[in-house]
Formats: C-alpha cells, sequence, structure tokens
C-alpha cells in the first residue's frame, strides 16, 4: 500500500509540473544496472515523469525486451533494436548483449506503475484500453491510482468507466457511506457483469442470515439491482427488435420476387430458392475477381456484385420461363415439379462448378464489426446495412409498379389477364419481364445473404419454404402484405426461439399460418380486381 500512495504522489506532483526533457539517463541506468531497491526507486521516478517514453520503456521491461550492451540500454525488438533514453535506432544490433532480469517484486511494481501510467497517457486510446482492461478485473491497491486518473480525466466516454471501476473496489473495502455512494453509482450501470457486484449483498447464509449484516446497504443494493435489471430488460428487447428486424428484411428479400411471380402468374416456382443461390455465387465471383485483379479496390466489390447478381439471377429465370414455365402455365401440378426437378439441377450444377463444400464472402471493410448501443448489445453493422438495402429495394419495387409501364402492364395483367390481354398488353412478354425480374429480386436476396454467412448449393433450399409463407401470409401480388408478413414472421420467430428455442418457433409459426389461412384464404391483404371479384 505504501508503494502506491508514494507512486499516486509523484502523479499528482508529475500533473502540476510536466517535464519536458527525454527520459533521465540515471534514472534509465539504474533501472538496468541498479539492485532491487534501485530499480523499484527507477520504477516510481519515471511513473512520476509522466512520459510516454516511461512507457514504453517499462512495458519493454515488462515483455522482455529491454536489454543492454556494455553501458547503453536497449530496447530490442526482432531484428531491430533503439536507444532506452534518446529512442534513436540502432543499426546494427550489438553482438553482445544481455537481457535486464526483473524479479517477482521488480514485476509486481511494473504492474502497478503500467496501469498508473496507462491511465494518466496524453493518448486517449491507451487511457481508454487501461480503463477496458481494468473493467475486467482491478487489485484493490490500484484505487488510489484509479482516483488520481478520475481526477483528472474529461473525456466523457472514459470518465464513466473510471467511475464504476472506483465504485467497484470502494464497494469491497470502503466505509459505509463510501459502499453506499459505490451501489448507486453501480446502479447506473448497463453492464450485466453489475448484477455479479450486487447480488451477494442480498444472498443469506446457511443459517438464513444475510451475508450482508448493514440494512442499509441491502436496500441500496435492492434498489441498484431493480434498476440495472430494468435497464438490462430494455437492452433485451432492444437486441430482439433489432433482430426481428434484420430477419424480417430477409424474408423480406427472399419473398418479394416470389410475391411478383406467384402473384402475377400463380406458378409455384420452386426453383426461387435457387435464383437466391445464384445471386450469391455471382457475388463470390465478383469478390474473387476483384481480389485477383484490383486488390486496392477490394472494398468496392459488393458495388459491383449487386447488379451482377440480378442480372445473373434475372437471366436464368428468363431462361427458365422460356424454355419450360411457358409451356405450363394453368397447370399447377405440372409446374410445382418441373420447377423442382429444375432446382436439383442448378443444386447440381452449382455442386460441379464451385464444389460442394460452403464457399466464403468477405465483408467489405465498411461492414465489418458493429456498434454498441448497450452493454452486451452490438448491433453488426453487416446486418444494419442488408436493412438499409431492403428498404431500398422495395422503394425501388414500389417505384416500377406504381410509375412505370411495365409497373402498369403487369398490375393489370395480375388483376385480369383475359382483359389486359383484349387491350393490347402483351402478356407473354409481361410474363417474361415479371418473372425474370423476381428471379432478379432473388438474386439480390442473395448477394445480402452472403455477408451474414456462407455460401453453399443448399443456400436456397432453407429459404424456400419461409418465402412461399411470407407470400401467402401477406396476400397474393400484394407488396404491402409481403412486407408486413415479412416483419411479422421476422419477429415472431426471434421472440419464440427466445422463449421456446428455434425449432418450436418453427412449428408455431406454421401452426399459425395454417389456422390463419383457414380463416382468411386471401391473406392479409385481398387482392382486388374484376377477375377476383366474380
Amino acid at each position: 500500500m505504501l508503494r502506491v500512495i508514494y507512486i499516486t504522489l509523484m502523479l499528482a506532483l508529475a500533473a502540476l509540473v510536466r517535464p519536458a526533457y527525454a527520459l533521465n539517463a540515471t534514472t534509465v541506468e539504474k533501472l538496468a544496472f541498479g539492485e532491487s531497491d534501485e530499480q523499484v526507486a527507477a520504477v516510481a521516478t519515471l511513473v512520476a515523469e509522466g512520459d510516454e517514453k516511461a512507457l514504453v520503456l517499462l512495458q519493454a521491461l515488462a515483455d522482455g525486451e529491454l536489454q543492454s550492451a556494455g553501458k547503453r540500454v536497449l530496447i530490442v525488438k526482432g531484428e531491430e533494436g533503439y536507444d532506452a533514453i534518446t529512442g534513436d535506432k540502432i543499426s546494427p544490433l550489438p553482438a553482445e548483449r544481455e537481457d535486464v532480469a526483473a524479479n517477482n517484486r521488480l514485476r509486481r511494481e511494473l504492474g502497478t506503475a503500467l496501469a498508473a501510467l496507462k491511465l494518466v497517457s496524453r493518448d486517449r486510446a491507451v487511457r481508454l484500453a487501461a480503463a477496458k482492461e481494468l473493467e475486467s478485473g482491478a487489485d484493490d491497491t490500484m484505487l488510489p491510482l484509479v482516483k488520481q486518473a478520475l481526477a483528472r480525466e474529461a473525456d466523457p466516454v472514459i470518465k464513466p468507466m473510471l467511475e464504476m471501476i472506483q465504485a467497484t473496489l470502494e464497494l469491497k473495502g470502503g466505509t459505509k457511506d463510501a459502499r453506499i455512494a459505490a451501489i448507486r453509482t453501480l446502479g447506473l450501470s448497463n453492464n450485466p457483469n453489475t448484477k455479479s457486484l450486487l447480488l451477494p449483498l442480498l444472498e443469506k447464509n446457511k443459517d438464513g442470515s444475510y451475508a450482508e449484516s448493514d440494512e442499509d446497504i441491502r436496500i441500496e443494493a435492492q434498489k441498484s439491482l431493480r434498476a440495472v435489471e430494468g435497464r438490462l430488460a430494455w437492452g433485451e428487447r432492444a437486441e430482439q427488435l433489432f433482430s426481428g428486424i434484420s430477419l424480417g428484411s430477409i424474408l423480406l428479400l427472399a419473398a418479394l420476387g416470389l410475391a411478383i411471380t406467384y402473384g402475377l402468374m400463380g406458378v409455384i416456382n420452386m426453383a426461387h430458392g435457387e435464383m437466391i443461390m445464384i445471386g450469391a455465387y455471382a457475388t463470390y465471383v465478383v469478390q474473387n475477381l476483384f481480389r485477383a485483379h484490383a486488390p486496392g479496390l477490394f472494398d468496392w466489390y459488393l458495388l459491383c456484385a449487386v447488379p451482377v447478381a440480378f442480372v445473373a439471377s434475372a437471366l436464368v429465370g428468363i431462361a427458365l420461363e422460356r424454355s419450360v414455365i411457358r409451356f405450363l402455365y394453368g397447370r399447377p401440378l405440372e409446374t410445382l415439379l418441373a420447377t423442382w426437378g429444375i432446382s436439383l439441377f442448378l443444386i447440381q450444377t452449382v455442386r460441379t462448378l464451385f464444389g460442394a463444400q460452403n464457399v466464403q464472402v468477405e465483408n467489405p471493410a465498411f461492414m465489418s464489426g458493429g456498434t454498441e448501443v448497450l452493454t452486451g448489445v452490438v448491433l453488426p453493422y453487416s446486418r444494419i446495412v442488408i436493412i438499409f438495402f431492403a428498404a431500398v429495394v422495395l422503394a425501388a419495387m414500389w417505384l416500377l409498379l406504381t410509375r412505370t409501364r411495365l409497373g402498369l402492364f403487369m398490375r393489370g395483367v395480375t388483376q385480369n389477364r383475359p382483359m389486359a390481354s383484349c387491350i393490347g398488353v402483351p402478356t407473354p412478354r409481361v410474363d417474361m419481364l415479371a418473372f425474370g425480374l423476381g428471379s432478379g429480386i432473388a438474386g439480390l436476396a442473395g448477394c445480402a445473404l452472403s455477408q451474414i454467412g456462407n455460401v453453399g448449393p443448399d443456400l436456397g433450399q432453407s429459404l424456400i419454404v419461409d418465402s412461399f409463407m411470407v407470400v401467402v401470409l401477406g396476400g397474393v401480388g400484394q407488396l404491402a402484405g409481403t412486407v408486413y408478413a415479412a416483419l411479422g414472421l421476422g419477429f415472431a420467430n426471434k421472440i419464440l426461439e427466445a422463449w421456446q428455442g428455434a425449432v418450436l418457433a418453427k412449428i408455431a409459426v406454421l401452426i399459425f399460418i395454417i389456422f390463419f389461412i383457414q380463416k382468411r384464404p386471401q391473406g392479409l391483404f385481398a387482392l382486388k380486381g374484376r377477375a377476383v371479384e366474380s
């Protein structure tokens, strides 16, 4: 404890008078060549100086990178060496060098000194890293140093972290007033680990007595625990909300194209999942081309992959419609069997070209990582981008259906195909373009899915059933119904998963849809038109 008080006093002195010179040669020599007491004193002096070079020097000693060559003290990192006093690079390194040894006593001093230097460093990143390290477990002897650093800290991110560390340490061994203040501070925390600090204060011994004898402390601990649990509950709700929107956006992308083809032509396309797979593999191919021919532009490959995935899936869809499906209109069973056989053919073709194993599609730099909105609640950038991407695709589809000639034709054919044909609408061409459009949107879904998981030949198989459920629940041919159904199923799945697990959640959703369709066969939104109303 005396060494901590000594270091704290030296830090206070350094805060008032910060030296403008480099490391003192005598201090460095005592650290390298002195006796144990001299080395400890040298460590305290370096801490008092508060110089960034002192942090580098002590870290090198702790890492075993401090060496001596005659009377010179060197910091050696691999094949490079630097003068410990001046920081000048030394080349070549002296052939004869000796490691500066640190005994157990000196290592204990180094741990305290490094923590102290990092907490009062002028580099914000260093202070932040030190505070995060102490959050996971700080020694009781660090309390004076934490208080000293807290008195000097003004950063709005680091200061609350130091306050929580101080409260954690004071909770263990402070006075009654200090412990109550610490409990109230912990009550403001969003960290789940705070519960493990407060719960022991409310536990009972085997004889029925409380482990914490002071009733005032127990009352404050109970209040703070309820406050922490309330905030954590909101964090869990926020995470479920985001997960539901994320899953709903993926289902929306997967089902949007199917809503067009199934709604317009009544075609049960069992190969729709393979259109998603083709879009994912198109993204994989574009990624490899950028990595091989334009590595410096790799982070932008996704901008090129989006149109490529759309075009690749759209062309396959058009070829499928022109070669098979146009001969099977009005024969749903034959169409279902034919498209199922085509799906197997496409899966085997991909296995032949790319192999049966899954392939990895890397995220661009701007989609890597995530943002922590609450402690333990991290929103991945990849899923945030996919949510916005789904919104853009949905907006583009709405504009196409309501503001373009092709959209007018598609809506006319959907509502009354014979009448549309009688007034000159080229229904075969509209069918072809609509099927290509639906397949292209499925390709966009594959491009998005490639950013959150591996890409394999069976990628689309896991989504085809969910896509049909979205379309049937929302209402055939209804864009708004598809949106509501996708988001609704996304939320329902995530809520039920947290309650009963993924398998039972799927079963519960399927049972709900079966009963819903029994009561309302047209789905959430009924399609309006003379052909339908008749």
